[in-house]
């Protein structure tokens, strides 16, 4: 197997200097991070699934989406690749929409179930298709690589 060249194992290709010496000023230009499609649409897709899966399985999944949501949303909102962004703003604004009417009439449920059961049913009717219908968009949107240089 032929050894391969510093430049070609290195993400980002390397200016064809001399080594730097302390009194040279030159910094390294910031190398371009390449944003594929497909990572791209899978970030857009996660808090869609996520939605689905807290609607599904309410208990104990429920809850525990209702805290990792603020963390899918905080890191995917300012993607990059900007419909990555606007994808996951519209499933959080569903999501935390549904659960804070669900919250405010819930004051008034007391102990009965059967209050609670229709007040679930009646938002996954709501939040399940809505985000089957995103992510068959994501699906169908045409994805492309986005360069992101790092400041």
């Amino acid at each position: 197997m032929p050894a391969r060249s510093l430049a070609e194992i290195l993400p980002c290709p390397m200016p064809e200097t001399s080594p730097p010496d302390s009194t040279s000023s030159d910094v390294m230009p910031p190398c371009p991070r390449v944003i594929s499609a497909r990572s791209a649409r899978f970030a857009a897709r996660l808090f869609n699934y996520g939605n689905i899966i807290a609607m599904v399985l309410p208990l104990p999944l429920g809850i525990f989406w209702m805290g990792a949501s603020m963390l899918v949303y905080a890191l995917n909102r300012h993607h990059p690749n900007s419909r990555v962004g606007d994808y996951t703003q519209a499933a959080a604004h569903r999501l935390y929409g549904i659960m804070g009417f669900a919250l405010i009439i819930a004051v008034f449920f007391g102990t009965n179930v059967n209050y609670w059961l229709a007040t679930w049913a009646i938002s996954a009717l709501i939040l399940v298709p809505w985000s089957i219908l995103d992510l068959w968009r994501i699906h169908k949107e045409d994805w492309q690589d986005v360069q992101w240089e790092e400041e």
